[in-house]
Parts: structure tokens; C-alpha cells; sequence
């Protein structure tokens, strides 16, 4: 048994000297090398705002679309107006807000669904700050390789019950729309709006 033993140990002795001795030799290795490059581009972010055109009667008419129009207000007159975003189909996901001056507001039909804030619920706005008159759209707005068009409102309704007098008083009679859009990667809505034009909403 001892010899065997013996005979045993010289045998995983003799393999260790053999690697070891291996080692000494040089040896080709098989490699392999990769690359990885990273390509970064910017992205944009870009809209539009306009309305189509009108006819002396406040009516649509052909044309190009602009950004602004003339309108004789009468007492119960019913005028188009469609002012509509376009956001631009390479653009970025973003959020959209709008700001409306409304100098007309107190001379406006007040009957269901006839406002311009009850349209712009109606198409999917939300008020954001009404002592600002802003509204943000419902959702963000993703990029979907076409131009992606967000009407505010297709209507201006003048009260029945206004009067001449009324309309004549109001110093400013216009209603004034300002369109923003900001990056929806990164931000939350309120930090989208305090980017834009601080303060946030309250």
C-alpha cells in the first residue's frame, strides 16, 4: 500500500512539473477586439400657430393661413376662428401650453359649450392657470412623423344680450394667443411651465 502511495504522489508530481514547464513556452492566445461608438444627435422641438382666413363677415374663406384677422362685432354675431398648434412632425415629445388674453371675454355668449374656454375644454385643453389664462394639453404630444394640429377653439360667439355700448367700451378688443412647447423628456408638467415662463402654476 505504501507503494502505491508512493508511486501515486511521483505521478501528480511529474504532471505539476510538466505544466509548469508548459508555462515557460510561449503561447499564441486567440483574441478578439470590439468596438462601440456612440452617436449622438440633437433633437428639436418646433411649432406653429395660425387661423384660417375670414371674409368681412368674420366668415372662413380661402387663403392661406395667417396670424391674425379682422372682425366687425355686432351683438349676437357668430365669427370663425380656428387658431390651431402645429407641431412640426420631426419634433421632440413635448408639452403644449397656450396663454390667451381674452379682452373679450365679458361680451362672450355665455350659453353652454359657446365660450372660448368651454371650446377649449371641448378639444381637449385643461386650464393650467386661469388667473393667467393658460391651458395645457391634456397629454403630451410624441413625434409620429407627421405634423400633429391641436385646434384651441373654431369660434367666436358674441352675446346676444351685448350691446353696442358695451362692445364700444372695452379699450382693447382683441384676443391675443401665445403658443409655447417644451421637451416632455426630463421634466414634469410644472417644471415644463416654470421653464417656459415662471412663476409655475401656484
Amino acid at each position: 500500500m505504501k507503494k502505491r502511495i508512493s508511486i501515486a504522489v511521483s505521478v501528480v508530481a511529474l504532471a505539476l512539473l510538466l505544466i509548469a514547464g508548459t508555462v515557460a513556452v510561449t503561447v499564441a492566445y486567440l483574441t478578439s477586439t470590439a468596438n462601440v461608438t456612440n452617436t449622438f444627435t440633437v433633437g428639436q422641438v418646433k411649432i406653429t400657430l395660425d387661423e384660417a382666413p375670414v371674409d368681412a363677415n368674420g366668415k372662413e374663406t380661402t387663403g392661406n393661413r395667417g396670424t391674425a384677422n379682422t372682425y366687425l362685432f355686432v351683438p349676437g354675431g357668430v365669427y370663425d376662428k380656428d387658431p390651431t398648434v402645429h407641431v412640426a412632425a420631426n419634433s421632440e415629445e413635448c408639452y403644449l401650453f397656450i396663454k390667451i388674453v381674452n379682452n373679450l371675454e365679458s361680451v362672450e355668449s355665455t350659453v353652454d359649450g359657446e365660450s372660448i374656454k368651454d371650446q377649449l375644454l371641448a378639444n381637449g385643453w385643461v386650464v393650467y392657470n386661469e388667473a393667467q389664462g393658460v391651458y395645457v394639453f391634456n397629454s403630451t404630444i410624441a413625434k409620429a412623423g407627421t405634423v400633429t394640429d391641436k385646434v384651441l377653439f373654431e369660434k367666436v360667439n358674441i352675446s346676444t344680450t351685448a350691446t353696442n355700448d358695451q362692445l364700444s367700451a372695452i379699450a382693447e378688443k382683441t384676443i391675443v394667443i401665445t403658443a409655447y412647447a417644451i421637451q416632455a423628456a426630463g421634466l414634469t408638467q410644472d417644471q415644463a411651465w416654470a421653464a417656459l415662463n415662471p412663476p409655475a402654476k401656484p
